[in-house]
């Protein structure tokens, strides 16, 4: 079993570093944590205007007074992602991140339509519609953005640049070095957008919108596909390697965009339109004790099993694991390679998963509004935060005791084998 393990390690293991080190997902990643703190801030502020006990009086005259709050934070996040991408994608190049950023960003805003059809069919010129900086413009701009930026980078890497003599203060030369080739990039797009509107009478939000965004969030909103992402995720876990860093650079951008779509839909008071989401997927799978959910392995290592060694382990990753931290107990029982534990590994999450997603599917529970929530919040408060509904923390109960169930015969084999070694 172990040499079958090492010869599948061989195989896998250059692959998935390649993609945690490709230098396009990095960036992706780097530019969606640059927007976490703001979209924490506008979580809290939907939380608060949106508690369970208030009217709709109440919940009203929040909205009216503290709405910006999740106006100016998480319905734009594609502000924050578009500059992002600019400014991390030009840091690879070793070219000034700023100016990169900038550049990115009114790349993707020559690109949004300023007006917008009333339902009368009336047409407003000279505004710009939120939802374009929001769910619905999250792809055209990422793509946008990395589009700009690596013309930005590659004219500013021929030296295409107006070059200052020595004595100009440096915010002055920077921007002079700048000038041409941010000039030359938003001059490609500006002639995209107008061969758009003036040729095809359409914009490219609305065609990539149709033909890109709503055909990758419906797969990516599907069981099949989320079992598919976990699955990958455990997988390369099992070989030592950050699968949620891997898996997550891919599905991050679509279950974004589905958490947008969900929170649009809470705050207007409509039905949530996905279960699946970037909350489903902290809340319900990272949310009980880390990747492969293993809280409940934890508490059984650290107070059923007979062994001391495991016993000390679980103890020693219990704290980590309530705040769902869980290297202690991945490197620790060790789960990297160890081949009597694969299954349990890789079941739960997936047998969990889909149970939650019936549930909610069936209406019983509520789906997640919408709102992030930190990672680290433990069991119970992050279902409820979540879903703003008590059931969202009673059905996290009920995946802790089936994660357990899942989990405890596989333990006792560990337990009662001599040791553990893996092999060299």
């Amino acid at each position: 079993m172990n040499g079958f393990m090492d010869k599948l390690a061989e195989k896998i293991m250059p692959l998935a570093n390649k993609l945690g080190q490709n230098r396009y997902l990095t960036v992706l990643r780097d530019a969606f944590m640059l927007s976490f703190p703001l979209t924490m801030f506008g979580s809290i502020v939907v939380v608060i205007n949106n508690l369970p006990f208030f009217n709709d009086a109440t919940k009203g005259i929040l909205g009216d007074l503290f709405g910006n709050g999740q106006n100016a934070t998480m319905s734009i996040m594609s502000v924050f992602v578009t500059f992002g991408i600019g400014y991390y994608l030009s840091e690879s190049y070793e070219v000034e991140g700023i100016f990169g950023g900038a550049v990115s960003f009114a790349s993707f805003l020559i690109l949004t339509p300023f007006a917008m059809t009333l339902e009368n069919g009336e047409k407003i010129s000279g505004i710009l519609s939120l939802d374009r900086l929001g769910a619905k413009g999250m792809f055209i701009g990422m793509i946008a953005a990395f589009l700009a930026a690596e013309i930005y980078c590659r004219v500013t890497k021929r030296g295409w640049q107006i070059k200052m003599p020595d004595g100009v203060p440096p915010a002055v030369t920077k921007s002079f070095a700048a000038l041409i080739p941010a000039v030359l990039t938003l001059t490609v797009f500006l002639i995209v957008n107008a061969i758009m509107t003036g040729v095809f009478h359409a914009n490219l939000h609305d065609v990539i919108y149709e033909v890109i965004q709503k055909p990758l969030t419906g797969l990516g909103s599907s069981l099949p596909a989320t079992l598919l992402a976990l699955f990958l995720v455990q997988f390369l876990w099992f070989f030592g390697l950050h699968g949620q860093i891997i898996v997550n650079s891919v599905m991050d951008p679509i279950w974004n965009t589905l958490m947008l779509d969900n929170l649009e839909a809470y705050k207007a008071g409509n039905p949530l339109p996905h279960i699946i989401s970037k909350p489903f997927m902290e809340t319900f799978t990272v949310g009980l004790g880390g990747s492969g959910m293993t809280l409940a392995v934890v508490i059984l290592m650290a107070f059923v099993l007979k062994k001391k060694q495991y016993r000390d382990v679980g103890r020693l990753a219990l704290a980590p694991g309530i705040f769902n931290v869980n290297e202690p107990a991945i490197f620790g029982l060790p789960i990297v390679l160890n081949a009597t534990i694969l299954i349990p590994w890789v079941l739960a999450p997936l047998v969990v998963t889909t149970i939650n997603y019936l549930v909610m599917a069936a209406g019983i529970v509520p789906p997640p509004t919408g709102v992030s929530v930190p990672w680290t919040v433990p069991i119970v408060a992050s279902g409820i935060l979540a879903t703003n509904s008590w059931l969202g923390g009673a059905l996290q109960v009920l995946d802790f005791i089936i994660v357990g169930f899942i989990w405890y015969p596989f333990l006792r084999i560990l337990d009662r084998q001599p040791s553990y070694d893996i092999e060299q």
